[in-house]
């Protein structure tokens, strides 16, 4: 084998860098290339450049070979990045990998923006579910299964009720040519306040046994009644400040009183029911035309027969029958054979059924909105309340000018106009009262007929013959069978519009 000497070897190296520099390269420079490489930097070969992204979170790195004798460097790529910008994100182990392993001719990823950390809100968790309360399950078949319905959740005295979460803020985003993206500013919540409940730190607990629900943001511990048996006759009268919670069956002659919540897990028959809140029955009414049930809330019941209802809220069920009902908010009667069957039934914001009334054509009245008398009394109310203010004025005038003589004629007033002014001062707190509640019950049927704007019947299923349909003031009688309507009141006439299901 031959051996050259070290001049051959010099002369070798110069011919094969002359012949480097006369052949064209195998690739060339994208077109997108961001940052060429500039004349002084010299270390680096023709051809390497670097680019960012758009958004400024990503840069890349193409390297070429470095020239012959020549060895590139962690610390010369580094540089090149903060020459031309990149000072955020560096991709250290890319880096060192391009060096280590020779990365030439691909654009690697040498610098990467960190995002923003989003944060959150102050919030409360708690240790119980509030969302579950006075909410019944629906069946497969769309009915409702009121014997599930809790109208309550009880809680011991010291027990961990809910634990407060503190704002945790943000973290500045940065892209990599250091420019900062500034996070959202998250904030805390007040302490919690409520009803039989203590803080420490920042966890709350229960001061007694009772019954724990959530109202408007704040934790209310009520004292509840629990009754295990059936309650009858030589119990006769149950009373409550708070909820009553009844296991077994109310018998004929009952009354129930609660100042919040009813629940009743047995049947009910021929017993008088009420509420400050709801009254829930599981397996729902038989009222032989003498129970009476009344909530200042929502009435929910498996069925409904031959009762008086009275509901400041809903009144749900799945069949209504020969019964007198009537809601301030709606009437709705569920599932495949939810029905309103006989009877007379009023909500002020609508009434949704399954069916109404039967095929032996029972009489069964659906009323929506204010009824017919309301509008009269109604004027009526502000006929008196008229008359009353002149009344007022009137006798208001006469006394300021009995007062005015009395404070000139002094300590001669006379016996007969003293009791003239103490007459009237009598009779003008009579009329302030009278206005007062003319005013009030004014106030009452101007809100029951607001509420009435928009009523309307919704019956999804069939509607026999002999069903009249009330809304408002105005009423039509169903003449032939028919399904699939709502029905809603256009200029003081009844309309009725079928439903269609797509």
């Amino acid at each position: 084998m031959s051996s050259f000497s070290s001049e051959q070897l010099d002369r070798l190296k110069s011919a094969m860098a002359k012949l480097k520099e006369t052949v064209e390269p195998e690739f060339s420079v994208p077109e997108e290339a961001d940052i060429p490489v500039e004349e002084e930097e010299s270390v680096f070969a023709k051809g390497t450049y670097m680019k960012v992204d758009e958004d400024e979170m990503a840069a890349w790195l193409y390297l070429m070979p470095p020239e012959p004798g020549m060895e590139y460097t962690k610390d010369d790529l580094i540089t090149y990045l903060n020459q031309h910008g990149v000072v955020e994100g560096l991709h250290q182990s890319n880096l060192s990998a391009m060096i280590k392993k020779k990365v030439y001719n691909r654009e690697i990823l040498v610098a990467k923006g960190r995002e923003i950390q989003d944060g959150a809100d102050g919030y409360f968790e708690y240790l119980f579910t509030p969302e579950e309360y006075g909410v019944p399950k629906i069946r497969e078949d769309g009915s409702v299964d009121y014997t599930n319905i809790n109208a309550l959740q009880n809680v011991k005295a010291g027990e961990k009720v809910a634990i407060y979460h503190q704002a945790v803020q943000s973290v500045d985003g940065c892209t990599v040519l250091g420019n900062v993206m500034q996070g959202k500013l998250y904030r805390d919540l007040p302490p919690m306040r409520g009803k039989g409940i203590r803080r420490e730190d920042e966890a709350y607990y229960a001061q007694s046994d009772g019954k724990i629900e959530v109202k408007d943001g704040k934790i209310d511990i009520q004292n509840v009644h629990e009754i295990s048996g059936d309650v009858d006759m030589i119990i006769g009268k149950v009373e409550f400040f708070g909820d009553i919670i009844i296991y077994g069956n109310v018998e004929e002659g009952v009354t129930v009183r609660a100042g919040r919540n009813i629940e009743i897990h047995g049947s009910t028959s021929l017993a008088n029911l009420y509420a400050g809140g709801d009254i829930i029955l599981s397996r729902g009414i038989q009222g032989g035309n003498k129970a009476k049930v009344s909530a200042r809330g929502n009435v929910y019941a498996d069925f409904i027969e031959h009762t008086t209802v009275e509901a400041g809220g809903i009144v749900q069920a799945n069949i209504i029958m020969n019964s007198n009902v009537s809601a301030k908010d709606k009437v709705i009667a569920t599932g495949k054979k939810g029905a309103i069957i006989g009877g007379y039934v009023n909500a002020i914001k609508g009434v949704e059924a399954t069916n109404a009334g039967n095929v032996a054509e029972i009489k069964t009245i659906i009323h929506c909105g204010y009824e017919a008398q309301t509008h009269e009394m109604l004027l009526d109310i502000r006929r008196r309340e008229t008359d009353l203010k002149a009344k007022i004025a009137e006798l208001v005038d006469t006394m300021s000018g009995a007062l005015r003589e009395k404070r000139m004629k002094g300590t001669q007033t006379s016996e007969a106009t003293e009791k003239r002014l103490s007459e009237w001062d009598r009779l003008k707190d009579q009329y302030f009262m009278e206005l007062d509640k003319v005013e009030s019950e004014r106030t009452s049927l101007e809100e029951v007929v607001e509420m009435s704007k928009g009523t309307e019947i919704k019956i999804d299923g069939n509607i026999y013959r002999g069903v009249v349909i009330c809304i408002n003031a105005e009423q039509m009688m169903i003449e032939r069978n028919t399904c699939y309507m709502r029905y809603n009141v256009e200029k003081g006439v009844i309309e009725g519009n079928v439903i269609i299901h797509n």
